[in-house]
């Protein structure tokens, strides 16, 4: 068939244009594991500017504080096509200036250093190698959309790679765009790999290091955990899930992705009771972001900009929920008991009402200053600050056990989210703003949720047994009453002396003039021991209002310190059932705790 010279030129233009596409290709080799490095090869093609300009992202999504990975680069150098020297100039601390006059071709090679043990950061070493994205890699200025392909050439005593990425090749993966690649993280080395169906979900575990773990029993508890959060949510997003999990002596943590996890865990505790589920819990708390922060998200967390901090005041909903239901899930799946169950989410309360900054800082500042304050912790931060994710906790049970009640058991939180993913994530595909939150939690239950809302943003506390009552239980503070006392200080020990380590607001020592790193040397003329024999005689034998004389060495000169000692500020909560209780409550209640 004849073409006019338009469709000619129209096709032309479209083979001109997909020619002149954007390539990114990374290489990735390890030439001096045992040194902790990786070796980074960056290929750019398509772009003809007169400079290009890379960037290293400084933090990672879900771990909120600027990490400044750009630190660990070294030996950063650029060439052309045919091997001559590109140059190269560092405009900021995380952008290289590649001057590459309009070169077709331009490739970069750096090593990055990585011997951090955490679920955010690299680590390297001659078993194995972790490479957590975001402190890996780099990308073009504003070419963030452009798909990207990475090849990892393992070390020679190395078997595996696990990732979520998509493989298109012998140890080569592919993601469609930058904020694919840099959620997907990547274990290089002889780990022990299984794997698993859930909720029609292939999943892939990772096992790093040695451990007492039972393969065939995590499948098994793991399905159970993957298929109540489907059910709950109502789809599972993905066709490929990967548990990447270091086991340490002592380990934890975790941090999300959108189609894998990386948790931190101790080897020895998988065979003991607590630590099993301790574990679960973790497992749960990061499976659960699947729907939750990785799509079911706030206004600001995505997308992202990988420069500067990405503030939200949401992360109460997104971490706080997400707290409260890794344990929800854990109890739902029938491995833990009621009673257990609640001696967790008593713990929130103790975590947030034994830090005097629950009167100081809102869980909505709280999750606005993450970035300054959440992974930042110094000798005064239990006076000035709280956990969005306690707090959040908190509020989650708070809406749960209301909309329960308020339904007679119709409704509740579950139904709250799996409305809200569906509408912000999968048909406006966007994220909300908490007022939109809210308004739609309200429509999906038809209850009133303003005061719990409210109280994220307030210095007040809410009556949480208005809402514990009407399902048959009480929260109560065990050491209400109590006359033991207390120095109002914590206290640490190094090389044989005692130091003080943080300081109670309002408590005796604060009052009394103490300070953070002082040495506690003696109390009414009597040397302090090792063994706390002395310091708990005084506090058992004295009374409220009685004057210590507290010596002190700070900064090297001594000092005499006058203290009035008071009773203790520590609380001890517990969620129990009420003795008395309603067999509507006790209706409620077991809804509220039912295993599923």
């Amino acid at each position: 068939m004849k073409r006019s010279i338009a469709t000619i030129l129209f096709f032309f233009t479209l083979l001109s244009t997909s020619m002149a596409q954007t390539n990114i290709n990374f290489e990735v080799s390890f030439k001096e594991p045992q040194a902790h490095y990786a070796d980074i090869a960056m290929q750019i093609s398509g772009i003809k500017k007169d400079y290009i300009d890379v960037k290293m992202p400084v933090w990672s999504p879900g771990s909120y504080l600027v990490r400044e990975y750009a630190k660990n680069v070294e030996r950063f150098k650029a060439v052309s096509s045919t091997g001559e020297a590109v140059p190269v100039e560092k405009i900021s601390k995380n952008t290289w200036r590649i001057h590459s006059k309009n070169q077709q071709q331009v490739t970069i090679n750096y090593s990055v250093y990585g011997f951090e043990v955490s679920v955010r950061t690299n680590y390297i070493d001659d078993s194995h190698a972790f490479l957590q994205p975001t402190a890996t890699f780099m990308h073009v200025d504003g070419e963030l959309a452009q798909p990207v392909t990475v090849k990892i050439n393992p070390a020679a005593a190395w078997s595996k790679i696990s990732t979520g990425l998509k493989e298109i090749g012998t140890n080569t993966f592919q993601a469609e765009n930058f904020d694919i690649f840099y959620d997907s993280p990547i274990e290089v080395g002889n780990q022990d790999v299984w794997n698993f169906n859930a909720a029609g979900v292939n999943h892939e575990f990772a096992m790093v290091g040695p451990g007492n773990y039972n393969k065939e029993r995590l499948s098994k508890d793991i399905t159970k955990i993957v298929e109540l959060q489907t059910e709950l949510f109502g789809v599972n997003p993905n066709d490929r899930y990967v548990f990447i999990t270091h086991n340490y002596q002592s380990g934890g943590g975790g941090l999300e992705h959108l189609n894998s996890t990386v948790l931190g865990a101790s080897r020895n505790a998988y065979n003991t009771p607590l630590g099993y589920n301790n574990f679960l819990a973790l497992v749960s708390h990061e499976y659960f972001h699947l729907w939750n922060v990785k799509r079911l998200r706030p206004e600001a967390l995505g997308p992202f900009d990988y420069d500067n901090e990405n503030y939200t005041e949401g992360l109460w909903i997104m971490e706080g929920f997400t707290g409260y239901y890794d344990n929800q899930i854990v109890r739902r799946a029938g491995f833990t008991t009621p009673n257990e169950y609640l001696n967790l989410l008593a713990g929130d309360f103790n975590a947030v009402y034994n830090r005097p900054g629950y009167e100081i800082q809102t869980v909505a500042e709280s999750s606005f200053d993450a970035w300054i304050k959440q992974y930042r912790p110094d000798e005064n931060s239990a006076n000035t600050s709280i956990s969005y994710y306690n707090k959040g906790s908190m509020l989650a049970a708070a809406l749960d056990v209301k909309i329960i009640a308020a339904t007679a058991g119709k409704k509740r939180l579950d139904d709250v989210l799996k409305a809200a993913y569906q509408e912000f994530y999968v048909k406006q595909q966007r994220g909300f703003k908490e007022s939109e939150f809210k308004a739609l939690a309200e429509k999906v239950t038809g209850v009133s949720l303003t005061e719990i809302f409210q109280a994220a943003h307030s210095h007040g506390e809410l009556d949480y047994n208005t809402y514990f009552n009407k399902v048959g239980y009480t929260l109560y503070d065990s050491n209400r009453g109590s006359d033991d006392l207390s120095l109002g200080a914590t206290l640490s020990k190094d090389d044989g002396r005692i130091y003080v380590k943080s300081i109670e607001r309002n408590g005796a020592a604060w009052e009394a003039g103490l300070s953070a790193k002082d040495e506690l040397i003696a109390i009414n003329g009597v040397r302090l021991d090792m063994q706390d024999k002395e310091l708990d005689y005084i506090l058992k034998t004295a009374k409220e209002g009685d004057k210590l004389s507290v010596l002190v060495a700070r900064d090297g000169l001594l000092k005499d310190i006058s203290l009035d000692l008071k009773t203790t500020y520590k609380k001890a909560y517990k969620i129990v059932q009420n003795e008395n209780i309603t067999n509507e409550q006790r209706k409620l209640g077991n809804i509220w705790l039912s295993i599923k």
